[in-house]
């Protein structure tokens, strides 16, 4: 009898199990796995919206979504375990909270809508009239979604954290990105005092989602690595996708290892133009594991995993995969140890657990 905190979750205790041997005993030949099934909630997500700007959504609409996306999987017996993500809240919430102009987008093929904000200041004198304020009403706003979100999920589905927006990302979002390459030259003293307001303004968005919601069986749900020990959070390093390892080192390693160390670590992705950064960001302090994205023009990160071993050691790593690449690894003996595979279009639930079968016996 499963013990597991989660009803969706019906074999949460060995996939939780599974995960901490990969991504906290750092066992080197673990292979977990996540299957993508055909999913009726995800369909008629499509059928009904349309991609590009959109309003902010109806609360109990997305949560119907999540609910029949995540109860269509409780019989899918993989290393997922099941978390809503959100994506509303995933870059505008930060820009939002201190006067940005946030807009929302709609991706039909992945289900969410996300947000951003353009530019918030035309010139760095501004900077001094942006705060954190907790009252703001976009703050506000965040904490109803969360508590109306964990309340609709308690004891069927988790939260997934979700992603930072701070160093240069928050930079990004107050000057833009050409302003902000210029100024790290021109104006470097400046821009560290935006990178701190973006650590303030952070720190409490995170700090206020594990205040709010629950650990599960002591660990963090997760869009990037499905369940994790402690209080775990996700960032990026994309404004140094286009610089040297040096500017990494110069302007992203600090930020980092200050704001993973306010919680108990972090994970990261990285997007295939950010593959040369690979062996600076793995030997970030607190960092968990690496999710390798996948980008047009690039080398598949599923066919760039055997590199990415050798160059980083032992660090776990996350990739999504066509099913039937992983199929045709699994059946030569190919697969990449370490790592957590997100295998897309698996034909059906079957088929996904007798998969599981075979992995887990490796």
């Amino acid at each position: 009898m499963s013990t597991f905190p989660l009803s969706y979750c019906t074999h949460g205790d060995e996939a939780t199990a599974r995960l901490r041997e990969l991504f906290v005993e750092r066992i080197g030949d673990r292979i977990c796995a996540a299957m993508e099934v055909p999913s009726a909630a995800m369909d008629e997500f499509k059928r009904t919206h349309v991609d590009g700007y959109c309003e902010f959504p109806d609360l109990g609409d997305r949560v119907r979504f999540w609910d029949g996306c995540l109860a269509e999987r409780i019989k899918v017996h993989d290393d997922s375990v099941p978390s809503a993500y959100l994506s509303e809240m995933d870059q505008g919430l930060y820009g939002g909270m201190i006067g940005g102009d946030v807009r929302f987008l709609c991706d039909p093929v992945s289900g969410w809508i996300s947000s951003m904000v353009p530019p918030i200041i035309s010139r760095w004198e501004e900077l001094d009239r942006l705060k954190l304020d907790t009252e703001h009403p976009w703050f506000q706003r965040y904490i109803a979604y969360l508590d109306f979100l964990e309340k609709a999920a308690r004891g069927r589905f988790g939260l997934s954290h979700f992603i930072l927006i701070s160093g240069l990302n928050f930079v990004f979002e107050l000057v833009g990105a050409t302003e902000t390459y210029y100024s790290m030259v021109d104006r470097p003293e400046i821009v560290r005092r935006a990178i701190q307001l973006g650590f303030d303004v952070n720190v409490k968005v995170q700090e206020t989602f594990f205040e709010r919601v629950p650990l599960v069986n002591g660990g963090t749900c997760s869009n990037m690595v499905q369940w994790i020990p402690g209080r775990i959070v996700s960032e990026s390093v994309d404004p140094f996708h286009m610089t040297k390892p040096q500017c990494f080192e110069e302007w992203g390693r600090e930020n980092l290892e200050r704001i993973f160390s306010r919680f108990d670590g972090g994970v990261l992705h990285l997007h295939a133009n950010g593959r040369h950064l690979i062996e600076s960001v793995a030997t970030v302090r607190g960092l968990k594991a690496v999710c390798l994205s996948d980008d047009r023009g690039f080398q598949a990160a599923f066919d760039f995993l055997p590199e990415a071993r050798r160059r980083i050691g032992d660090m776990p790593l996350i990739v999504w995969t066509e099913y039937a690449d992983f199929l045709a690894t699994l059946d030569r003996g190919g697969l990449t140890g370490g790592v957590l595979y997100r295998v897309k279009n698996v034909p059906d639930i079957d088929t996904a657990n007798r998969l599981m079968d075979r992995i887990r016996t490796l």
